[in-house]
């Protein structure tokens, strides 16, 4: 069965399927359970993909899961590093460490442990400490089951775990009182809310710091159960998730009260964050609460089109949660009562299940903020487009040119035929379905669909909401700076580990060049590599020091070195030009306007 025959009877089987009217094909394929394996794979994106050794290290939800890092055995960034500075911040003296390129403080508490009682409870601001802290080395990672591919795996993990790290230029006097302040870059790490850390190595703050002249903030958050499990209304009796998003607010807090004593400018916060971290990026933009914790805002590689649960299917997920515990869902006492291993593994088991079967765009992000009135009260995207959003805070954004290839590679191991591709289309899209795939399938003319269904992921997800909105943005008189990533390495030994992204600008393929890190990411810039790594560390620096990545204001002579192509500001008037950032970096015309107009008049992102 090939051609329009096919879709148009997959498309009457998707009827049959949301309507509740069927739930098998004629071959007997169960559709629901097919696409629930499916997606289910989606799951691990930006998880690590690194095989691990010591018995300490996380190895999955069976494996032992909870592991608290004691000084001596923190994996330290430098090995040469030697005592450094010591901070007064409002809760006591920090000492940091000495590094190349920097003075990192490392592991700074922010908010009091989330345990025992307070498990699911927004943040606590930190008790004072006696004496001197001890910033030389990395504290654990949140609560996470390790799989999957990215980077490597935490350490240790706990729930003690809401600390940042602090990496501030080594010509910094710390002598109170500090008379320059830097600007201040705060990172968000991605990893689907359920992974990630801010002390991975990729994410190294050491080079942005110096070669940009910023002091740049790294923190922790609460992940997956732990840090966004809705369990009912009450807050003494229940757990009203969206937990994560207030720990991010706390570290930001912190920041507004403390960085000064840093050489950092609490007046002149970005806030930068790819994937997840983009996500929380944008919904900092539209809490009215976030508002006077920072200035202006990059979104990396945001999936603007995977919606926000609402209240209904977040507590549906807290009941299927409670469920795998054996615990009633309005027994808090219960739930407290659970080992922190129990939690991931009724997370892990609930991850597994979908809350909407018919939303089927739901399962790439199962754990995760959801829309609860107060916090939230929209989806992203839409905010963005009704002008619902702090739209006199600058922002950039952007994505990598091919973001799905990881996704789709990732979940379809072997070739997907066309009528195969079209069951996936009609099963997300719907009545839409017909005009998708009469855009899509004239350009595709491989037996195998796979570069279909990514392309249709990038510009879906990612590319063509990011462009709609800021169009929007700029419409509404907001700064608006766009980019797309636009380079595969050299040398394919790629950080992702994935053979299917040799070839492509993955989904954070970005993320080795802005932090120059292509060492941890197990690949060696050429010249031209190093060039862009260089220029990228330098646009984001001076979107930082001055609102505009081209601005020359206050550029450190290594940025004024690099002689940074000119990146216009995206609007009409310049053509909607955004910034190509490859060996070549130059400002373009989108590529995919055309796709992206299609797009805009189906009208569905979100």
């Amino acid at each position: 069965m090939e051609g329009w025959q096919g879709v148009l009877l997959l498309c009457a089987l998707t009827f049959r399927l949301s309507s509740g009217e069927a739930t098998r094909n004629d071959d007997g394929l169960d559709l629901v359970g097919f696409l629930r394996n499916v997606f289910q794979g989606l799951l691990v994106r930006d998880r690590p993909d690194f095989q691990m050794n010591s018995p300490r290290e996380l190895r999955g939800h069976e494996g032992p899961a909870v592991t608290v890092p004691t000084k001596d055995e923190a994996v330290r960034r430098d090995a040469g590093g030697t005592p450094g500075p010591e901070v007064l911040t409002k809760d006591g003296r920090v000492r940091g460490v000495r590094v190349e390129k920097a003075h990192v403080f490392y592991g700074v508490r922010y908010a009091d442990p989330p345990v025992g009682a307070y498990r699911w409870k927004p943040p606590r601001p930190v008790s004072p400490w006696p004496g001197v802290y001890d910033a030389s080395f990395p504290r654990a990672a949140c609560m996470q089951v390790c799989s999957g591919p990215v980077a490597e795996c935490p350490r240790a993990v706990s729930e003690d775990c809401l600390y940042l790290n602090i990496f501030v230029p080594l010509d910094v006097n710390f002598d109170p009182p500090v008379r320059t302040l830097l600007p201040v870059m705060v990172w968000i790490h991605g990893g689907d809310f359920i992974a990630g850390s801010a002390s991975k190595p990729l994410y190294d703050g050491r080079f942005i710091s110096n070669f940009t002249n910023t002091v740049v903030v790294s923190l922790e958050y609460r992940l997956g159960a732990f840090g966004f499990l809705l369990s009912g209304k009450d807050p003494h009796a229940s757990a009203l998730g969206n937990y994560g998003l207030q720990d991010q607010q706390a570290a930001l807090l912190w920041v507004q009260q403390n960085i000064a004593a840093f050489g950092g400018d609490p007046s002149k916060v970005t806030i930068f964050g790819e994937s997840a971290g983009a996500q929380s990026v944008s919904l900092h933009l539209m809490i009215q609460s976030s508002k006077p914790l920072f200035q202006q805002a990059v979104l990396q590689s945001l999936p603007f089109s995977i919606p926000l649960k609402t209240r209904h299917d977040a507590l549906r997920l807290g009941k299927e949660f409670a469920k795998q515990t054996n615990c009633s869902v309005s027994d808090v006492v219960c739930l407290l009562s659970l080992a922190p291993q129990a939690v991931l593994d009724a997370q892990m088991k609930t991850s597994s299940r979908l809350v909407n079967p018919f939303r089927f765009l739901e399962v790439f992000e199962t754990w995760g903020p959801y829309i609860d009135g107060d916090l939230i009260k929209e989806q992203a995207v839409t905010a963005f487009l009704k002008g619902h959003w702090q739209k006199e805070k600058l922002v950039l954004l952007g994505t990598t040119s091919e973001e799905g290839v990881l996704f789709v590679y990732g979940v379809f191991k072997k070739p997907v035929s066309a009528v195969e591709s079209t069951v996936y289309i009609t099963a997300i899209f719907k009545q839409h379905a017909l005009r998708i795939l009469h855009k899509y399938l004239p350009l595709y003319r491989d037996a195998d669909r796979r570069g279909m269904l990514a392309q249709i992921v990038t510009d879906y997800i990612f590319l063509c909401p990011s462009r709609r909105a800021a169009r929007a943005g700029t419409a509404a008189g907001s700064g608006v700076w766009m980019y797309v990533f636009d380079h595969v390495p050299a040398d394919r030994r790629v950080w992702s580990g994935l053979t299917f992204c040799y070839q492509h600008a993955c989904h954070g393929a970005e993320l080795p060049f802005l932090f120059n890190s292509a060492s941890v990411a197990n690949f060696t810039f050429s010249p031209p590599e190093k060039l862009l790594s260089n220029r990228m560390l330098c646009y984001w620096g001076a979107f930082a020091h001055a609102g505009n990545p081209s601005s020359r204001a206050q550029q450190t002579a290594f940025c004024r070195e690099q002689r940074l192509p000119p990146w216009p500001r995206y609007a009409d008037t310049s053509g909607w030009l955004l910034m190509n950032l490859t060996v070549h970096s130059h400002a373009q015309a989108g590529t995919r306007n055309q796709i992206c107009d299609f797009w805009d008049k189906l009208g569905i992102y979100g």
